[in-house]
């Protein structure tokens, strides 16, 4: 009896040092994240900081790109694991990938404006017969743009032109070159980008405010997605992801300086002076779980209404939205891990 104890003692505390050792373990490949250059991949930018630190759970392996084109095939192809996407980007492909991949967290409220280079805009009815520059075509500055057009009694089809470009920077270049009359949607940090370079470009419309005149939802720009097979295989590593996204999103959201240092580093903004202009006004969050769930699904409801290709055709069910592993799930998972 004595010797049945101390073997299953000792197989308890051979447990518990496979614990302690697995959960502090980093990954050795790295988690593979892309992020497009502005607000979205602002919070989490932190997360290279915290690596250099030793204060990371894991390697992260941050990609940037200009559009989010770039993005979508290397998600399909199972070459990134993770992305921070326009929110209504995530449903058309959970939609396109029969639920390839879900989404994990909101990382962006509303941070879009409607800017002029001149003072002939005053309201949306101003818009009428303007042409209008603009950025994201297929995604969030489109749909949100077209609806508030729209419930603003005017035909995005006819009562205004929209020229969309690849990246917000080519709207900053056309607005630049303008010499007057211009108007554009641009996203923030590319508006107090703007505004740097040309003291006389005016915000004209806030598109948060003027949604919420017309919408009781919570307008949301980027979410942050990942492969749903890659979450199943790898429960742990995305567990400790999400630990260190909200602390690279408190991070953004109280080290404003250090923050925009690294923006600028990554290349995820221009330069840190305008990163730490902007960084208060970028509506960074971390939500995640029933309050995730609710601001995504309402916000999507909203643009399905109001052309349900906006969202690939169809709401997304409920396995569109991440639900964490369970802590028995994690660990096993990291037992496991740590025998490879």
């Amino acid at each position: 009896m004595k010797k049945l104890t101390s073997l299953l003692l000792s197989a308890a505390l051979m447990i518990s040092l496979l614990a302690c050792g697995a959960f502090a373990a980093k990954t050795k490949s790295g988690v593979r994240i892309a992020g497009l250059k502005g607000p979205t991949t602002m919070g989490l930018v932190n997360l290279l900081d915290m690596e250099r630190s030793g204060k990371a759970s894991q390697h992260y392996d941050l990609q940037l790109y200009g559009a989010a084109d770039e993005i979508v095939p290397k998600l399909i192809k199972g070459e990134l694991d993770m992305a921070a996407i326009p929110a209504n980007l995530a449903a058309t492909l959970y939609q396109k990938t029969n639920g390839g991949i879900q989404v994990m967290a909101v990382n962006t409220l509303g941070v879009l404006y409607v800017v002029e280079k001149g003072d002939s805009v005053h309201s949306f009815a101003d818009l009428k017969g303007r042409t209008i520059l603009s950025t994201g075509k297929g995604t969030t500055p489109e749909y949100v743009l077209r609806y508030l057009l729209t419930k603003n009694g005017l035909d995005p089809d006819k009562d205004v032109k929209i020229e969309y470009y690849s990246e917000a920077s080519e709207v900053t270049a056309q607005m630049a070159a303008s010499k007057k009359d211009a108007i554009a949607v641009l996203p923030q940090p590319y508006v107090t980008a703007a505004q740097l370079k040309d003291s006389s470009l005016r915000v004209v419309l806030d598109l948060t405010k003027e949604w919420n005149k017309v919408c009781d939802t919570q307008l949301i720009t980027g979410v942050t997605v990942v492969r749903t097979e890659y979450a199943k295989e790898n429960p742990d590593i995305v567990a400790n992801f999400l630990r260190d996204y909200e602390k690279s999103i408190k991070a953004a959201q109280t080290d404003v300086a250090g923050t925009a240092t690294l923006c600028e580093e990554t290349g995820v903004v221009a330069k840190k002076a305008i990163a730490q202009k902007a960084l208060p006004q970028c509506n960074i969050v971390y939500r995640v779980g029933d309050e995730m769930k609710a601001d995504v699904n309402a916000y999507l409801k909203v643009l399905y209404d109001a052309s349900p290709a906006a969202v690939g055709g169809k709401l997304p069910d409920a396995n569109f939205y991440y639900t964490k592993a369970t802590p028995g799930q994690v660990f096993w998972k990291s037992v496991q891990r740590s025998f490879q």
